[in-house]
């Protein structure tokens, strides 16, 4: 019967239209909000088609229209939709939109593409790495949710259904988004699919990450990887939540003193056994006091002497309470020092101190927009020796073809407001070496055809295909032309003349270097 359904649903297409209205009948949306919400997927299923060719390695549109009405039906219960020149627009205080988390409540200007991205963003589990990971546990979750929001957004903010165009100021955070679609390239979607989607922290996905990154790209392109998008996670969070910051700064000042105390262990372990006895006693006088109803009258009034009116402890029954809540902290404090008395445990101690502070002490860095440039660009140099890789592991024309769509997109991502990722000079030697690497494996498995002899030629013509924004790449045409001694490239998509481009070269061109005529079409794909 199952097998049945599903065959039944290949054939016959789901109106995903008339199950969004029932949904937005129960909800309190106003007219303005279940209006946006249909269009959004007016367009979702107009451009998702054409953002599924480009991107390659995204979930089908089925699930993505699937998962954008169940978010709204599990996590959004009011959405108001704010007009420019309303009363109400003074809530949202310079932003395009709110959202609250327990009410499951968004305010929004009527933008479809920040809507969309209030919904995802309020769908989000706030953390989804473990404790154990001290500072990054918060700015790593960070980084892989709002990559995931602004990847979700992507099909209806860059994809029109006969276009695809990305304008910059249009993202809500270039850098991580470039972070976010380099982890997605090496790991796939699936992945960070269930990472999101995690609701429990039964696997550990930050040490399954190291795992496929080590299994698939080596240990230390793994290392250097995880080492950096460590570090830029804090550096983002520093840059754009300036709270963090103060929180930040103050638990370097406590872990620089606990590593004080650490730094002669003697003294160390003397004080710590000092403070177990004095909490011993501690838990003694807590246990006196409440088993005996003068004391506990006594603590009563002593305590609520000192406490303002708002403060004040108003029955014996509540502070006998908060005196066994007192104890239970002062238990678990000494059950820490019982630990840390271990000799494995106190060095343990010390080397995650260690680390904290590796992160912490990135809050003194005094330009924070260079560096984060600069640890940008030293992870796409790691991401691209881990791209080599999965382009040497290609096994047959489908995956290589793949790949050459993954290389143009990749190629296209804006590195920051000015140029995208194929404009840098400071990763021109890298990104060359790439696309070499990619077109000779592509050439190989037959995917597509030879244009010259000459490498350094072919290179020059072929390096185009990755720069230019035609939603098929196997519609692409070629044609060389020469004009007064001057070679050009003229790019075709499908019979629309795309782009005429010189191609540059200091030394006079040998047309018996071509593989293919002059002035004649040729299609690059096989």
């Amino acid at each position: 019967m199952q097998k049945k359904e599903k065959f039944l649903n290949k054939i016959v297409k789901k109106d995903y239209n008339n199950e969004l209205e029932t949904i937005l009948e129960a909800k309190n949306f106003d007219e303005n909000a279940k209006n946006l919400l249909l269009n959004i997927l007016y367009k979702i299923e107009a451009s998702y088609k054409d953002f599924k060719q480009v991107k390659r390695q995204e979930k089908s549109e089925e699930n993505y229209i699937e998962g954008f009405i169940s978010m709204i039906k599990d996590n959004c219960e009011i959405i108001n939709i704010v007009k420019l020149n309303d009363e109400e627009n003074k809530v949202l205080n310079n932003k395009t939109f709110l959202i609250d988390t327990e009410e499951k409540k968004i305010v929004c200007y009527p933008i479809e593409k920040k809507l969309l991205y209030a919904i995802s963003k309020i769908s989000n589990k706030d953390e989804i790495i473990k404790e154990k990971y001290f500072v990054i546990n918060n700015t790593l979750s960070k980084l892989i949710n709002i990559g995931n929001n602004i990847n979700l957004v992507e099909p209806l903010r860059d994809f029109n259904g006969y276009s695809w165009t990305t304008i910059p100021k249009e993202i809500e955070s270039i850098e991580y988004n470039i972070i976010y679609q380099n982890i997605r390239i090496l790991l796939g979607y699936e992945f960070l699919e269930k990472w999101i989607k995690n609701k429990e922290f039964i696997i550990d996905y930050m040490e399954a990450m190291k795992n496929i990154l080590q299994e698939k790209y080596g240990e230390a392109n793994q290392k250097e990887f995880i080492k950096l998008i460590e570090k830029i996670s804090v550096l983002l969070d520093l840059k754009y939540n300036k709270d963090d910051k103060e929180k930040y700064t103050q638990e370097k000042k406590e872990v620089e003193e606990k590593l004080n105390k650490i730094s002669d262990k003697e003294n160390f372990i003397e004080t710590l056994t000092k403070e177990k006895k004095e909490l011993a006693e501690d838990i003694k006088l807590i246990d006196e006091k409440i088993s005996n109803k003068n004391l506990l009258q006594e603590e009563y009034i002593k305590r609520n002497e000192n406490l303002p009116l708002k403060k004040k402890i108003f029955s014996i029954r509540i502070l006998s309470k908060l005196m066994l809540e007192e104890r239970e902290k002062k238990i678990e404090e000494i059950e820490k020092y019982n630990e840390l008395l271990n000799p494995k445990n106190f060095i343990k101690y010390k080397k995650e101190l260690e680390q904290k502070y590796e992160f912490l002490k990135l809050v003194d860095i005094e330009n924070l927009d260079e560096e984060i440039q600069k640890i940008i660009i030293r992870i796409q140099k790691t991401f691209l020796k881990c791209y080599k890789i999965k382009i040497e592991k290609a096994v047959n024309k489908n995956d290589i073809i793949d790949e050459l769509y993954e290389f143009r997109y990749y190629n296209l991502l804006p590195l920051n407001f000015e140029i995208s990722i194929n404009e840098s000079k400071e990763l021109s030697k890298e990104l060359k070496e790439t696309r070499k690497k990619l077109i000779k494996k592509a050439q190989d498995l037959k995917a597509i055809v030879k244009i010259s002899k000459d490498d350094v030629l072919e290179d020059k013509i072929l390096k185009n295909v990755f720069q230019i924004r035609a939603i098929s790449l196997e519609e692409i045409y070629i044609k060389i032309t020469k004009e007064k001694e001057k070679f050009f490239l003229q790019i075709f998509d499908e019979e629309i003349f795309e782009e005429k481009i010189a191609i540059n070269t200091s030394e006079k061109i040998n047309r018996k270097n071509f593989d293919i005529k002059i002035n004649k079409k040729i299609k690059i794909f096989n």
